[in-house]
């Protein structure tokens, strides 16, 4: 049976999770996951775990944190005048928020902390410095051939 290798595009449901066990997301109830593996599609760590996987296979796979959305970045919290946010946004720590740098381009933060007069804002991935588990299931090959097997 045809094993999973660089350059295959592929089908995958999968389960994601924290160490802690909270579910950060999921195939369930969607159609799989489709990429190319070894494209840069998804995270490497992901990539890792399907190569080598049979169709029908199903495993856990644990990534740490170097391998998924990297470690967090201390340049990419950033301290911005309370004065100005809109008056009507809410200031708590975990709202997400966009904004946008001086050549136009949007990103996500979130609100870490507000202080007096500044509120601390985190532009890392929401996953940055955290290890990942993935149940993995292989559903499809996409193209692959059948194998003849000579007796």
């Amino acid at each position: 049976m045809q094993q999973v290798k660089n350059g295959d595009k592929v089908k995958v449901h999968y389960h994601g999770r924290l160490t802690s066990g909270e579910t950060f997301d999921s195939s369930e109830g969607r159609e799989p996951l489709e990429f190319e593996v070894g494209s840069g599609m998804v995270i490497k760590g992901f990539d890792d775990g399907v190569t080598g996987m049979k169709v029908g296979e199903k495993k856990t796979v644990n990534i740490p944190a170097e391998n998924a959305y990297g470690e967090k970045n201390p340049e990419m919290i950033i301290d911005y005048p309370k004065t100005q946010f809109p008056e009507h946004i809410e200031l708590q720590v975990g709202t997400p928020l966009v904004m946008s740098n001086a050549s136009g381009q949007q990103f996500q933060v979130k609100i870490a902390e507000v202080k007096d007069d500044v509120v601390i804002l985190d532009a890392n991935h929401p996953l940055a410095g955290e290890e990942l588990i993935f149940d993995l299931e292989l559903v499809e090959i996409v193209g692959a051939k059948p194998l003849i097997i000579m007796p």
